[in-house]
């Protein structure tokens, strides 16, 4: 079997050739085009001006020029939709090779610096970990993604998830047929206003004002063509129509609350429609992916031909806003009519539509699961089970890093070695490490392989320290904001699933003296409270924390060496506190006496 990157390059040059090919198709059918206007302006000038031919004859390059007009139109269609089987295969190859940081969603819209880890351990924003999964087609994608992501899943949820993983990892052509679906750009619609406009009810003369709208409509335009004919009075026509503007002013409310800003989900809808048959006309074998299907089971009509019929209602609507269209429109009762029929729909399936969004929603990040797990063939599924607190990895390795960029390091903490305390220079792996344990444990408990050889685990609640910054607007200095952090995270202690505490260089914004009395006091309080996790720090009287709590602790380090002027680091975990310190020597290096 070709290795992943093999076959992205394979299907990568096979889409180019095709774009090639259809772009020497599309010059071809442009200048016959050309030539059909030419034959068909020469015809008109013989048969017309000289009198040499039958004028009939204009009608062959007519129709030939229509004909290529519509081939054309295929042709570019079918260019365009290589261009972007080009650019599918485009971006995985750049996520093989960590060069993926300029392409694809980033889910800055799901940012919250108060949330206990996204920033911390860059969950959201440029070089992310949602940049780097996401493949969904529609919001509703998106916002089951960001979910997944910012709240940790129990383990019966996680194993139904890797399940559904497994059987999709290998089906590369259904995540190229889903990155076919919909515009480039995702609709921007908020999946909750569309849940939100399925609960509201329905207009309580729905029922007499369709027929009696109907009704209007036939007899204003029976009445424009009757006195067309001279058969009745103008007046007749005029007062049809009028009782059509008194129809119409009456439904200009419930028609704003009906469509409101629906229309901006056209391009959401259409890609709903085409997820939804695609669910649909899948065999699945995992229990997670065959409930998702049964969810959009319906009696009468399948899910994806419902929403076909209200993404029709809404392009029909939207034609009210041509301007020869227009002007005819008012003889329908275009937008009232139009309106009143995506109020039925919402009648018929409103109460269906949050539980069809949910489950595209999550057939997508599934996909996208899948993308990751195929791409990374070298990660492993981890085991999630309830018991006593633990994590413990082999070879754990950043997630956000190509394998052969990051050195891999094995980690445990559990009830008996419930912290490490970790010492070194700065850019010698240590915040690294606490962003390597937190991602990884995300992804462990999203249903996604992990970066490790082998990781087992509890169901834990990650909380970080690593990013407080002062803010001038809120009055508040670096140190204030980061206690502030720590306080919370104590508050989360003793909950359930118990906490993996991620601290960097922790009260490091205060003296040495109260740095380790501070440190150590928070330490023991998160620890008491059945937390494990990691502390990083520059200072070598942190260490004497580690003593102090006995074998429940252990001094870690990363080593550097000065060589030639510059700092050396093999970014392995070692035993023990950091011995010594090459800053002094790097100092005087660069020139600075001291």
């Amino acid at each position: 079997m070709p290795s992943p990157r093999e076959l992205y390059e394979e299907r990568r040059g096979r889409a180019r050739s095709d774009v090639d090919s259809l772009r020497r198709r599309e010059r071809s059918i442009g200048s016959m085009r050309l030539y059909l206007f030419i034959a068909g302006v020469a015809l008109a000038w013989l048969a017309i001006d000289f009198a040499l031919l039958p004028l009939a004859l204009i009608a062959l390059p007519v129709i030939g020029f229509i004909g290529l007009v519509v081939r054309h139109g295929r042709v570019i269609t079918e260019r365009q939709r290589a261009e972007r089987r080009e650019q599918f295969y485009d971006h995985g190859i750049a996520r093989i090779d960590g060069t993926w940081t300029e392409r694809g969603l980033r889910g800055e819209q799901f940012r919250d610096p108060s949330h206990p880890y996204s920033d911390d351990l860059d969950i959201f924003g440029h070089g992310s970990l949602f940049q780097l999964l996401c493949c969904a087609r529609s919001s509703a994608g998106l916002q089951t993604l960001a979910d997944w992501l910012r709240h940790p899943s129990h383990p019966g949820e996680v194993g139904e998830r890797q399940q559904a993983v497994r059987e999709l990892t290998p089906q590369n052509e259904r995540r190229e047929h889903l990155a076919l679906i919909g515009d480039l750009e995702v609709s921007a619609i908020d999946p909750d206003y569309l849940v939100e406009w399925a609960a509201r009810g329905t207009s309580p003369h729905l029922a007499t004002a369709r027929p009696l709208a109907a009704g209007l409509v036939a007899v204003t335009i029976a009445t424009f063509f009757l006195q067309g004919l001279g058969a009745i009075s103008p007046n007749v026509f005029l007062v049809a129509l009028a009782a059509q503007g008194a129809f119409g002013a009456w439904r200009r409310h419930a028609n704003h609350d009906v469509v409101g800003s629906l229309e901006l989900a056209a391009a959401e809808l259409r890609a709903l429609t085409l997820l939804i048959a695609e669910i649909e006309g899948s065999d699945f074998e995992s229990e997670k992916l065959r409930a998702l299907k049964a969810v959009l089971e319906t009696e009468g009509k399948d899910a994806s031909a419902a929403i076909a019929e209200l993404h029709s209602s809404i392009q029909l609507l939207d034609a009210r806003r041509n301007m020869l269209f227009a002007p005819i429109s008012i003889f329908f009762l275009w937008t009232s009519q139009l309106s009143m029929a995506i109020e039925g729909w919402r009648e018929r399936y409103g109460e269906r539509l949050p539980a069809w969004l949910h489950a595209v929603g999550e057939y997508e990040a599934l996909c996208s699961l899948s993308a990751f797990a195929f791409e990374r063939d070298s990660a492993a599924y981890p085991t999630i089970n309830e018991g006593s607190t633990r994590i413990v990895a082999r070879d754990l390795r950043h997630p956000l890093m190509t394998t052969g960029q990051c050195v891999a390091n094995d980690v445990r903490l559990d009830s008996e070695q419930a912290l490490l305390l970790v010492s070194g220079s700065n850019m010698s792996g240590k915040s690294t490490l606490l962003r390597t344990i937190g991602s990884n444990a995300v992804l462990a408990q999203l249903g996604a392989p992990v970066c490790a050889a082998q990781l087992e685990m509890t169901p834990l609640q990650v909380a970080s320290s690593m990013r407080t910054q002062d803010s001038l607007l809120d009055g508040t200095s670096r140190f204030y904001a980061e206690i502030k952090r720590l306080k919370q995270i104590i508050d989360h202690a003793g909950g359930q699933p118990p906490l993996l505490f991620l601290l960097d260089e922790v009260l490091h914004g205060t003296n040495s003296h109260d740095r380790r009395i501070g440190a150590e006091a928070i330490v023991t309080a998160l620890i008491a409270n059945g937390a494990i996790g990691l502390v990083t720090t520059h200072d070598l009287t942190l260490a004497e924390i580690a003593d102090d709590l006995g074998s429940r602790a252990r001094n870690v380090h990363f080593a550097d060496r000065l060589v030639d002027g510059e700092m050396v680091f093999d970014y392995k975990m070692h035993d023990g506190p950091v011995r010594r310190s090459n800053a002094l020597g790097l100092m005087r290096a660069i020139g600075i006496e001291v």
